[in-house]
């Protein structure tokens, strides 16, 4: 009763499985080309942030600093930006700020990555499925047809493995790509906060008063 069941989807044949791969293929290209664009935006505005923000902090130009950062719509700047904030109430509260900022804006890096990841790790197995149904199909076929129909239903079962490496291939290479990416750009934020929370130390040792010595004793 089940495996009657189970043949007549595979006689369906392997046709629908190559629409589900297209589609696949539609959803991968989508997300490479968005992420492609988003990464190159942002490494524009972190090249920018690199080389102007470490003169602002330098000369103790905070206001220039924060007007930098939040002229910028890259993670580095959201982060940066959040400690800028937050460094007159000290190096902790300027640590805690952009940490809070890095966790909450870190999945702008990595949106939608992980669905490449899934379908590079997934297409082929899809495009399996389909070789198997449609062989299926090539032998059920074969009941009421010639042995050249056989090899054709046959080539043609192979057409959805083909596919499905065609899909997945493009797929995982760009989930590592962007992943590398994502972890080159985090870095990048950790460099420029530690520059930031360095400028709040250096702040608050000049703010301290001189340490006044006792005068010396006379004998």
């Amino acid at each position: 009763m089940l495996t009657e069941l189970f043949l007549k989807i595979a006689y369906v044949g392997a046709e629908w499985v190559l629409w589900v791969l297209l589609l696949m293929s539609f959803i991968s290209v989508a997300i490479i080309v968005d992420r492609f664009l988003f990464f190159r935006s942002n490494f524009e505005e972190d090249e920018h942030l690199n080389a102007q923000l470490p003169e602002y902090l330098r000369t103790g130009d905070i206001k220039g600093a924060w007007e930098l950062t939040s002229a910028s719509d890259s993670v580095a700047a959201k982060v940066l930006t959040a400690g800028l904030q937050t460094m007159r109430r000290g190096g902790e509260a300027c640590s805690e700020a952009m940490q809070s900022a890095k966790a909450r804006f870190k999945g702008l890096l990595d949106a939608r990555i992980s669905v490449l990841g899934t379908i590079g790790s997934n297409a082929p197995f899809i495009g399996l499925m389909g070789t198997v149904l449609g062989v299926i199909k090539s032998a059920n076929d074969l009941k009421s047809s010639n042995p050249d129909s056989l090899m054709s239903g046959v080539f043609q079962a192979l057409i959805a493995t083909a596919v499905g490496l065609f899909v997945a291939i493009p797929a995982v290479v760009a989930y590592n790509l962007f992943q590398r990416r994502a972890r080159k750009r985090m870095a990048q934020v950790d460099s420029l906060a530690h520059l930031v929370l360095a400028s709040v130390r250096s702040d608050a040792r000049m703010a301290e008063p001189p340490v006044a010595t006792p005068p010396p004793r006379v004998a």
